[in-house]
């Protein structure tokens, strides 16, 4: 798989996690806080498990995870942008990561399927 991707996948749960510090701790703002590290680390940790695939059923299983837990993350920088816990920068860098990294995955099932319905056909 693709090592940028790693490393970017990395990098994009560092910076989730240094969000996550910055939120207040209130009831309700460390629970947000969990869910978005929750969310927001696992985009990097099964990418790494993509990139172990064994099969196209399974590199499909683990790349549709990544997917939902990135778009998780785009959920909860919403609601902590709404709530302006955070300088909206902040919010918008993530944010835009969240999206370009879900593109990303989005693009890479269309792929893999257009790729396995092309072969049936054979």
């Amino acid at each position: 798989m693709n090592k940028d991707l790693k490393e970017r996948t990395k990098q994009f749960s560092l910076a989730i996690l240094n969000t996550a510090e910055q939120l207040p701790l209130s009831i309700s703002g460390k629970v947000v806080a969990n869910q978005l590290i929750r969310s927001g680390t696992s985009v990097g940790a099964n990418y790494r498990a993509v990139c172990r695939s064994r099969s196209n059923k399974e590199f499909i299983a683990k790349m549709n995870i990544v997917l939902e837990e990135a778009d998780e993350v785009c959920f909860w920088l919403e609601l902590i942008n709404e709530k302006k816990w955070i300088p909206s920068e902040i919010i918008d860098i993530n944010l835009k990561e969240a999206n370009e990294l879900t593109a990303i995955f989005v693009s890479s099932l269309k792929t893999i399927n257009a790729k396995l319905k092309n072969n049936s056909k054979l």
